[in-house]
């Protein structure tokens, strides 16, 4: 699955998220069903998620505009044991390098030093806006190094 092929075969069905994404784990390329949180700053559903089985789903994040760091070392490390296929945040992260060698798909806007709040406050399971894009609990989503793409329900390629 690259996401190039993929908008080539079903064009109008894709939904592009036109955001300048930096990829922060091993995984250069991921997808999965989608799991939405709005954060509002807080990381405590968060936690409560990724401890979850991931059954290779995607956690989306919106931040609400708060800089602290949504994800570092520890709940990077809660996603891939739990088998979360990749986080999407639109938001920050911290402990890049530690990010950088777990095998988890990590996108986000950047990364800043400072912790977001250990506290709850979020919204699980509700519609996100990101780059002017709607993003549903339950779309499929589809990253690589050209985008992220996001579909209604599960695709593939024919195959040739």
């Amino acid at each position: 699955m690259n996401s190039a092929d993929l908008c080539d075969h079903y064009g109008a069905e894709l939904r592009i998220l036109p955001v300048d994404w930096q990829w922060f784990g091993a995984q250069r390329q991921f997808s999965g069903q989608v799991v939405t949180l709005y954060a509002l700053g807080c990381n405590g559903e968060i936690r409560q998620k990724l401890a979850e089985p991931g059954a290779g789903r995607v956690l989306v994040i919106e931040a609400g505009g708060d800089p602290g760091a949504l994800l570092g070392d520890r709940l990077g490390a809660l996603a891939v044991t739990n088998g979360w296929a990749g986080v999407l945040i639109n938001g920050n992260v911290r402990d890049r390098r530690a990010l950088a060698g777990l095998e988890l798909g990590i996108l986000a806007l950047g990364s800043w030093p400072r912790r977001s709040h250990n506290r709850e406050g979020g919204k699980l399971d509700v519609p996100l806006l990101l780059g002017g894009v709607c993003v549903e609990p339950g779309d499929w989503l589809y990253a690589d190094e050209d985008g992220v793409l996001l579909a209604r329900q599960e695709i593939a390629l024919p195959k040739r």
